[in-house]
């Protein structure tokens, strides 16, 4: 495809990005309707709001497209398996728990993929007004301006990203807690900001210096801010150290320098069968 169609792609997304942010940002600071998909997985009629704005926009511009997101049905044109056809990874509001107790770090996730590749992503911040957007080959950027990813390579050094996600299950929680103290002990410091799409743009401007995850909701959560991180020079792998595969619920985002040896570490926890494990490509 050409650079003028990958171009109008961006468009698209980046104007349904914003007219979901708005939806957001304006019942942001307002009581939810919440409810549960699971003991501590929620989700809002805002999430399902955003997502038909953004259903719509893209549906309207590009009738032939397939989609993967969290909220959608089949019904909608969804569907849950890759191929190589034009298909949208759409997360209306990563980080709905933060938004339903007005933590600021939500965003909606946006991305294209073609041939099982990420070529367009996109990834919006309502409440903080950053805008983070990629096309394949053509770099990084936040509100307009080329972003990179840190030049940190030492691990004592560096700030790192991940989440405690929503299972309770015993034996997940040990292998997540065991994981984030062996990680932890050779890391300057940790953060948990509630976003995996935020995380990995927060790796992109170099705010972060490496990020991982393992078991999150679906491809929708990490597809657009993968192709950003490596859009600013950064590099996207699985957390075992093995290829990334964006439909794996896995991820690790990091720098130039750092995603090896913190998977490395991380290859030494614990683990558990109720976690998913690599897929292969």
């Amino acid at each position: 495809m050409s650079a003028d169609e990958y171009a109008k792609f961006q468009e698209v997304a980046v104007k349904a990005a914003h007219a979901a942010g708005q939806t957001i940002e304006e019942a942001f600071t307002k009581d939810k309707d919440v409810y549960f998909k699971g003991k501590l997985d929620l989700v809002t009629a805002t999430d399902q709001e955003c997502e038909q704005t953004i259903l719509t926009a893209i549906s309207e511009a590009f009738p032939e497209h397939k989609f993967i997101g969290e909220e959608g049905s089949s019904a909608q044109g969804f569907t849950s398996e890759l191929t190589d056809a034009p298909t949208w990874m759409v997360d209306p509001l990563d980080g709905t728990t933060n938004f339903v107790h007005r933590f600021p770090f939500v965003c909606t996730s946006i991305a294209l993929v073609i041939k099982k590749e990420i070529v367009v992503g996109v990834v919006y911040n309502p409440v903080l007004k950053e805008l983070f957007t990629a096309i394949k080959g053509k770099g990084a950027f936040l509100n307009g301006q080329p972003i990179k990813v840190s030049t940190k390579d030492a691990l004592d050094q560096a700030l790192l990203a991940t989440e405690i996600g929503v299972s309770r299950d015993e034996q997940v929680m040990d292998a997540i807690f065991d994981r984030l103290r062996q990680v932890t002990m050779k890391m300057r410091s940790i953060r948990c900001s509630g976003a995996c799409a935020l995380n990995l743009c927060s790796v992109a401007c170099g705010r972060i210096d490496v990020m991982y995850e393992v078991g999150f909701g679906g491809c929708w959560d990490c597809a657009a801010g993968a192709l950003i991180v490596t859009e600013a020079g950064g590099e996207m792998i699985d957390p075992s150290g093995s290829p990334f595969n964006v439909m794996a619920r896995r991820v690790l985002g990091a720098n130039a320098h750092l995603g090896k040896p913190v998977a490395e570490v991380i290859a030494s926890c614990k683990t558990s069968d109720k976690e998913p494990a690599p897929l292969r490509q």
